[in-house]
């Protein structure tokens, strides 16, 4: 997958979980998981483009390490939904599954790149 695919994929993402927030009841318990989903999960996208203008192999190791923890932040809200019965489970799991395979695309993509950066220093 190249980065304008990831650059797509991340951005659906976004916009899939904010159909499923405004889905969510109008309750506390639904309006504080709204305000952390939305913040995290449009911030994978966000900050994946960012670590496409980064400076210098650490920036863009940095960054990456933001798009993971944005991303393993939002299967944390998102199984709350689920466990919480805000929503029925058939709803929701397509986004969590989405969401872990985000996480799991971007953390390599940041032992990947952390390695090469060893790679590079040690050469210097």
């Amino acid at each position: 997958m190249d980065r304008k695919e990831l650059v797509k994929r991340t951005k659906s993402f976004a916009l899939r979980t904010m159909k499923l927030i405004d889905a969510l009841p109008n309750t506390a318990s639904g309006r504080a998981i709204a305000n952390q989903l939305v913040r995290c999960a449009t911030s994978v996208g966000a900050n994946y483009r960012a670590a496409g203008r980064a400076r210098s192999r650490a920036e863009f190791t940095a960054k990456l390490g933001i798009v993971v923890e944005e991303a393993d932040e939002s299967i944390y809200w998102l199984e709350l939904i689920i466990e919480g019965q805000l929503l029925p489970k058939r709803r929701v799991q397509p986004l969590l599954d989405e969401a872990e395979e985000l996480t799991a695309i971007f953390a390599a993509s940041r032992k990947t790149s952390r390695r090469s950066k060893q790679i590079e220093d040690r050469r210097s």
